[in-house]
């Protein structure tokens, strides 16, 4: 813990000196107090440099956190926000509201309402195949087979959609962080500080089900209420993020098993702390790399989750069926 204590400030000078343009202290804390909207300087660092590292501190620990109720939920490691579906249920309802005409998706509540609204309903598919299914292997191949036919309804929505939807909603699902603008960090940010208060809440009834849901509800745990607060928190997180950043691969499923190997710990006290921070240094290490690249080559943030997240997957997935 106090390692990470130590290293999450270093990932965040590091992001943030990454672009491409240098900048002094004296600059980026001039801009703060004394911000003059014609310094190009201060426009950088307020516009562009702020909301980019507060939404890699947001989506890295956001994901991290619903990645790990959905393992404890479901009680399988390979569990995830993506693998799941639950961040397909989102994209396919941002496709929808990006792809319309309609006004009110386009503000900050009608984008977040649409991806909460997403998530949700995705996760409460999940649950009710979950109670049907013995095998976590056939759990995750219908997420995966939920995720094809979420996509393939997109595509049809592509085939019909005009050039500036089609336009919006393809830069939208590459994944990024540097789509908010710093007017909407307040919005944000009260959300996901709400999520991380319920997530504490939650810290009893996590580690009751630790031990199993039956073992759980003999000493007094309702479990069908926890069920649906863990989804709806579990929306809440990757519902904003998705909406805001667009669908970030692998972070929700690595991110977890990675704390709980660092850790070892079932307490979900430090697991909740660990996955805030691993998981929002991983993603600002992330972001600083594409940023430093940037001069040369553009790559989609979705795409270094999957390359890094991807082989960890199946290696946790071999040593399960091992």
């Amino acid at each position: 813990m106090i390692c990470l204590l130590c290293f999450l400030p270093i990932a965040m000078y590091l992001h943030l000196m990454a672009g491409q343009i240098e900048i002094s202290y004296a600059s980026f804390f001039d801009s703060f107090w004394n911000y003059d909207a014609n310094n190009t300087t201060h426009v950088l660092v307020r516009e562009f440099r702020i909301p980019r590292l507060a939404m890699a501190l947001f989506a890295g620990a956001g994901l991290s956190l619903s990645g790990m109720l959905m393992q404890t939920l479901f009680k399988n490691p390979l569990a995830g926000p993506y693998v799941l579906g639950i961040n397909s249920g989102a994209s396919l309802l941002i496709a929808l509201s990006l792809m319309t005409s309609i006004q009110f998706f386009q503000s900050n509540f009608g984008l977040i309402g649409t991806a909460l609204i997403g998530a949700f309903a995705a996760g409460l598919l999940m649950m009710a195949v979950a109670q049907r299914l013995k095998s976590q292997i056939s759990l995750l191949l219908v997420g995966l087979m939920f995720g094809s036919f979420t996509s393939a309804i997109v595509s049809i929505l592509e085939s019909f959609a005009g050039a500036e939807s089609l336009k919006s909603y393809t830069m939208w699902s590459m994944g990024s962080l540097q789509q908010v603008e710093f007017g909407q960090l307040g919005f944000i940010s009260l959300i996901f500080l709400v999520g991380i208060a319920a997530s504490f809440l939650l810290v009893k009834p996590l580690n009751m089900l630790v031990i199993g849901e039956k073992s759980a509800a003999l000493l007094g745990l309702p479990i069908k209420s926890m069920r649906m607060f863990v989804l709806l928190l579990t929306a809440l997180f990757a519902g904003l993020i998705t909406a805001f950043c667009g669908p970030i691969a692998f972070v929700g499923i690595a991110i977890p098993n990675l704390t709980r190997i660092l850790f070892q710990t079932s307490n979900h006290r430090y697991l909740i702390i660990g996955n805030c921070f691993i998981g929002a240094i991983f993603l600002l290490l992330t972001d600083a790399f594409i940023q430093v690249l940037e001069g040369h080559i553009s790559i989609p943030l979705n795409a270094i989750t999957s390359i890094i997240g991807a082989p960890f997957v199946v290696f946790l997935l071999m040593r399960k069926l091992r």
